[in-house]
This record gives structure tokens, sequence and C-alpha cells, in this order.
């Protein structure tokens, strides 16, 4: 950890940041500016957690039946050496390992109950992330999920998030890929949001690329191969002019 980080960006999972700003990322580790990744929902499930159907199907999707927290954990180490960002991994579980403390059941048992839903449990998930969250190195910003596609750990990292730092010191990004899918960006826009564009390079983008493809176990559920992988970064290159941010205007 250094003193002090010119971007702190808050990933959610173990692909977030690289997915939705790895050219940025690329580009300010490329000018000499210490960059930081902060995975929140890195945390390996309970010892004795017996796995909802919908967590052994993802395993089973990833190839990753067993220690799939720490592989995954690997790829971000990989994703992040290519960026050339310090990472950090933090141990609150992703939600789909969560469970409830009274009944013991999952938080979360289906897709649809992660984008649509919010367990109450979840109360005690934020105020961790408050107190971590407190705990971070001086930065001149904090770059948050804006939640497009309302996944659910998502919204706990922004709504942590804006509960201790001040709106002068957020930035916003777009969740890719969901902020590709139609109405998904505009779903969670405000009126006091304004973009800023980032525009990226040849190097920057092909960077990106990289990174994504280091998390292996992820690759089947956003690609079909390498090439589609290529061709879909581009395209959202392409239509959003780079990458794009979003701050709060402040009067």
């Amino acid at each position: 950890m250094r003193e002090r980080y010119q971007s702190i960006y808050l990933s959610p999972h173990l692909d977030d940041a690289a997915l939705s700003c790895g050219g940025r990322i690329f580009q300010q580790t490329s000018q000499h500016e210490p960059i930081l990744i902060v995975t929140t929902m890195a945390g390996e499930p309970a010892p004795d957690l017996r796995l909802s159907a919908f967590a052994q199907e993802l395993h089973q999707r990833w190839a990753l039946p067993q220690d799939a927290v720490r592989a995954r954990r690997a790829e971000d180490a990989a994703a992040s050496h290519i960026l050339g960002a310090d990472y950090w991994h933090w141990d609150v579980p992703d939600c789909v390992y969560r469970t409830d403390p009274a009944t013991g059941e999952a938080c979360y048992p289906t897709w649809e109950s992660v984008i649509t839903t919010r367990h109450s449990a979840d109360d005690a998930v934020v105020d961790q992330l408050v107190a971590q969250l407190r705990q971070l190195p001086p930065a001149d910003e904090i770059v948050v999920p804006l939640t497009a596609g309302n996944h659910v750990d998502h919204r706990l990292v922004r709504q942590a998030a804006e509960r201790v730092f001040a709106p002068t010191q957020l930035v916003y990004y777009e969740d890719y890929p969901y902020a590709a899918e139609d109405g998904a960006l505009t779903a969670v826009l405000t009126p006091h949001l304004y973009p800023s564009q980032i525009v990226l390079t040849e190097t920057a983008v092909c960077a990106k690329i990289d990174a994504i493809w280091a998390y292996a176990s992820q690759r089947s559920t956003f690609f079909d191969s390498r090439a589609d992988l290529e061709k879909m970064i581009h395209d959202y290159t392409v239509a959003v002019g780079g990458e794009r941010l979003w701050r709060l205007i402040h009067t």
C-alpha cells in the first residue's frame, strides 16, 4: 500500500474495474499515477456453507468447482499487473455466498433476486464496508459503480461510498457490460450527474482487453471467444468515445 493514490477504484467483484475502467486505469499508470483497485466482495464463503443451486451453477460455468474465490483472486492479481495498478482484496463474500443469519438460507438464490431485491441482512454488509472505506489511504478521487444493471453488490458499494466520501470526491463509472444493455444506463442516471469522456489510445484498449481476458473463469459468462471480447470492447469504446465517467453537479 502507498501513502496516497491518485485514484482508488471500488470494484464490487473480481473483474468490475477492468471491465468498466481498464483503459483509463492503464493510461493513468502509464503516466506514473498511483492507482489502487479495491475489490470489496472478494471474501471466501463460510467453510461450512452449503452452496445454493445458483452458486453451484456459477461454479460449474466458471469451471471452478473448488477454491473458486482463490482462483478468481489470482486472476485479478494478473489483470491488475497488466493494468499497472495496486490491488486490495477485501473479505466480504459475493452475494451468492451470503446467507440470512436467522435462517441460513441464501440471501440471493437466483439471478433475478440479485438484480431486483436487497436482503435486510445486507445492512450489516454496508456498515462493514463503511468501516473499511474509512481506513483507505488518501486519494484525489474515489471511483465507484454507477449501478447500471442494478446488481445488489454494486448498489451496496455505492451506498457505502456515499456515506463515507464527499460528493466532490466521488466519480461514477458505467458498469460494463450491464451499461451496454438498452435502458440500463438511463435507469440510474439523475439530472445532477454529468458525463466526462475518457479518450482511449489503441494501446490502452488493447491493455484493457488483455486484462479482461485474464479473468479466465469469467470468459464464458460474457464472451464467446477472444475475438468476441475484442469486438464487444471495441464497439463499446466507439459508442461512448472511449470510457465515460459521471460526476455530480455541485451547486
